[in-house]
């Protein structure tokens, strides 16, 4: 058997990582295409390095384009070499436009699809991931669930009950594989940080970042935090959202006292930051489920979410970009007791998914 990995931004790479250190150890026959969806080397080059993985047989320097340019390159790109390799599977994990891409790259030349991370929805068809999501698991052969909540999403929506498995999540074992490593870095000594001294921000999603009325209110929310806290509050700025900031002039929200603004950091860095956090402040799916993970509470600003789960068992609160909730929530969960069981699943959710496609 064969087997193509497509993959093409940092959240992929994390979270494959430990399906391919898999395949390596099991000396599997397989592939993978990255898109380079995510440009930078800090978003990018630099999660092969820490975590140890392969360089990809195929990069395709596709980013900084449109939504409609960027998948209608990966679908060129991607058919010939899935023209050329003659995989029998190819696996993509999440929502993004290199999911899209390759799943409909390979739908529409008849090889198997397994979907990984199927069956999550925000109901919020305005989210371009929404789309990309609801149109992988609708041509997928296996489509991998996380949770039973996203195996009901799929039977809701008339998805055959015999191509959907409940593996959990592979962000639990790369937690696993990598939080040892990332303890043994000196993040917090390099950024002047003390372990529970912060809150950590990070702000990515169009939602948010083209907005610069929704940007400025969640600021807002920050500059107010500062004024109640004596926490430190650190913004890895994400290059989309440094642009907006630039362009729509609210630079001077970056000078704010007690903040603290950096530029993106590698995987294990980030983990250690994470880790160390009082409180996470967030717009991603991915650190939703990591903050769980490691049991830090976790503020989501935004109105939907995915990842209902965390909503579920009280490790995270949704609060859009309003001012008062965003200040409310996290005077809430800055002294929240962490005692909440993770819903995502244990160290073998590679070998599951592995298993079933064998």
């Amino acid at each position: 058997m064969k087997i193509a990995i497509i993959l093409g931004t940092r959240p992929e790479i994390i979270k494959l990582s430990s399906i391919i250190k898999k395949m390596e150890e099991d000396k599997m026959n397989y592939f993978v295409i990255h898109t380079n969806q995510h440009f930078s080397e800090n978003m990018d080059k630099i999660f092969f390095d820490e975590l140890k993985l392969p360089i990809p047989k195929y990069n395709l320097n596709i980013h900084s384009c449109s939504h409609g340019e960027m998948v209608g390159r990966m679908l060129i790109d991607i058919e010939k070499i899935l023209l050329d390799e003659k995989p029998d599977i190819v696996l993509v994990q999440g929502d993004t436009n290199s999911v899209l891409a390759g799943a409909l790259t390979s739908s529409k030349l008849g090889i198997k699809i397994g979907h990984i991370e199927a069956g999550l929805r925000s109901f919020d068809k305005n989210m371009p991931e929404e789309i990309n999501r609801i149109i992988t698991d609708h041509i997928s052969d296996y489509l991998f669930v996380p949770t039973e909540n996203a195996k009901d999403n799929l039977l809701d929506e008339g998805i055959n009950r015999q191509n959907i498995f409940i593996v959990g999540n592979t962000i639990v074992e790369s937690i696993s594989q990598n939080l040892n490593l990332a303890r043994k870095k000196d993040t917090l000594k390099k950024l002047g940080l003390a372990k529970k001294g912060y809150a950590l921000l990070t702000i990515h999603r169009p939602e948010n970042t083209d907005n610069p009325k929704r940007l400025k209110s969640i600021f807002e929310g920050i500059k107010k935090i500062l004024k109640v806290t004596k926490l430190k509050i650190i913004f890895p700025i994400h290059p989309r959202t440094k642009k907006v900031f630039e362009d729509s002039k609210l630079n001077n929200y970056l000078n704010l006292d007690n903040l603290l603004v950096t530029a993106p950091l590698g995987y294990l860095d980030f983990l250690n930051l994470e880790e160390n956090a009082k409180v996470i402040l967030t717009d991603s799916g991915g650190i939703q489920e990591e903050a769980c993970i490691i049991h830090v509470p976790c503020i989501t600003l935004r109105n939907n979410t995915e990842r209902p789960e965390t909503v579920n068992i009280k490790s995270n609160i949704l609060v859009g970009t309003n001012i008062k909730q965003i200040v409310w929530a996290f005077k809430k969960m800055e002294n929240k007791k962490n005692d909440w069981k993770q819903p995502f699943g244990k160290n073998n959710v590679s070998k599951k998914i592995l298993d079933v496609i064998i």
